[in-house]
């Protein structure tokens, strides 16, 4: 008999939550240039002007997560990775959409 053990690792962001560039690469497990590189590219958009100044939100959080897992796992450059990132947001408001209506349409 094979066992497998499955480690699930998962962090609870609040919506309120804000970080610095260097909470957000701890929290990423990802490199200051790469981070630059998603704000450069509008994956991300901070609030300030410099690194030293930027702050994050927890939905910056969550989306910074998800690119850098896309360009992991699709091996996706930056711009890659924002087009793919803008495409599954549209599709899940799109989906969000669609389960109001349907609701609507039921009553």
């Amino acid at each position: 008999m094979v066992r497998m053990v499955i480690d699930i690792e998962g962090v609870v962001l609040d919506e309120g939550l804000i970080v610095t560039l260097t909470e957000l690469k701890q929290l990423c497990g990802s490199s200051d240039q790469m981070l630059e590189y998603l704000v450069d590219e509008g994956v991300l958009c901070p609030q300030g002007r410099r690194p030293d100044e930027w702050r994050f939100s927890g939905r910056e959080v969550r989306r910074a997560r998800r690119a850098l897992r896309l360009q992991r796992d699709l091996e996706l450059n930056p711009a890659g990775t924002a087009l793919a990132l803008e495409l599954i947001e549209e599709i899940e408001t799109l989906r969000a959409r669609l389960r109001v209506l349907e609701r609507r349409l039921r009553l």
